[in-house]
């Protein structure tokens, strides 16, 4: 798993703050990702554990991809598929 502090943009359009006696509007509002590897057969399990703590039911609670990964292999030991996860 990686979580990352990320700037990002969508429905929620944003708002305007001052900035040396200007009115800016800020379109990239701060966000966190997360990106895990995880088996197949605990996806399901995890988008619903995720969905669960994160839905606030208010515009910016976020999204879930999926994405397959064809492989992985950890450089220390030389492991790779489900080994190295």
């Amino acid at each position: 798993m990686t979580v990352n502090n990320v700037l990002g943009c969508g429905r929620q359009k944003g708002h305007t703050q001052i900035y040396r006696g200007q009115e800016v509007l800020i379109q990239l509002l701060p966000k966190i990702k997360l990106e895990l590897v995880i088996p197949d057969d605990k996806v399901k399990q995890i988008i619903t554990i995720i969905r669960d703590s994160a839905n606030t039911g208010k515009v910016g609670d976020g999204k879930i991809f999926v994405y397959p990964v064809e492989n992985a292999l950890r450089i220390r030991t030389g492991e790779d598929s489900e080994n190295a996860i």
